[in-house]
């Protein structure tokens, strides 16, 4: 291989590694903030399970309290923490300046905040931590729920996830978590659960259709081979009476 070959490789090499190092870089950057998943949909009027993801930013220090507001102006009636090994958690409710109204019934206040306090359990370097909630029932009348949260480290630091992004603009340092809401669909319950659609049942009338003729087909092609059978059967025994009846005239035949 000339020198200008293994020139050229090395600079290839070296530009793939530096393309690498820099992806990995942007995706750390882009990724370690703390951030709110849905897990399936959250559609408005609905119920959703999320997850709240912690990732650990920090080299020398480990998370050790984790806090969660919800907004009062899109109020949610219901939130409940899934446990998590190693953390203990405690819900916290506000009055409401108007009463929500749910299954027939007004409540005067909503869930607030919750906060995650370490109880055997950290975030150390490198780790991340996801904590469950159950929310519900989702608002209506927007498009997003903003959760700002603040994380504290076990060497005091507290960092305040609570800018909000907006429209056009860079990604904030800190930015609030943010939910999205999808539509309301009119099949859809308001825990989550979709109701049986026509299509289904017509998918499934289809694919009963399906088996039927399947079946027919099948039962078919055994009968034709039944009967090929029995045919063949037939010509069979024809040939050998035929075969007995030669060799009888033929013995015949020589004795005269």
């Amino acid at each position: 291989m000339s020198v200008s070959r293994v020139s050229a490789t090395t600079r290839a090499a070296l530009a793939g590694g530096i393309a690498l190092s820099s992806v990995v870089l942007l995706s750390g950057t882009a990724f370690a903030h703390v951030s709110v998943q849905p897990q399936g949909e959250a559609a408005k009027g609905g119920y959703a399970t999320v997850n709240l993801k912690v990732p650990n930013e920090r080299d020398n220090a480990s998370t050790v309290k984790v806090e969660v507001n919800f907004p009062l102006d899109h109020p949610l009636a219901s939130v409940m923490p899934q446990p998590v090994p190693g953390w203990k958690a405690e819900v916290t409710k506000s009055k409401l300046d108007k009463p929500l109204e749910m299954h027939g019934k007004k409540i005067n206040e909503a869930v607030s905040k919750v906060t995650w306090t370490a109880d055997g359990s950290k975030i150390g370097p490198g780790q991340f931590q996801q904590f469950p909630l159950s929310l519900g029932r989702l608002p209506e009348d927007t498009d997003e729920l903003v959760l700002k949260a603040i994380q504290t480290y076990d060497n005091k630091e507290v960092v305040r996830w609570i800018e909000p992004q907006k429209e056009g603009a860079e990604e904030p340092e800190n930015p609030a978590p943010v939910l999205k809401l999808s539509a309301a669909s009119a099949d859809e319950d308001h825990h989550g659960g979709a109701a049986p659609s026509a299509s289904a049942g017509s998918d499934e009338k289809a694919g009963h259709d399906d088996r039927t003729a399947d079946h027919e087909e099948t039962a078919a092609a055994s009968s034709a081979t039944d009967t090929t059978a029995r045919v063949l059967g037939v010509v069979g025994i024809l040939v050998g009476i035929a075969g007995v009846a030669f060799g009888v005239l033929a013995g015949r035949r020589r004795s005269a």
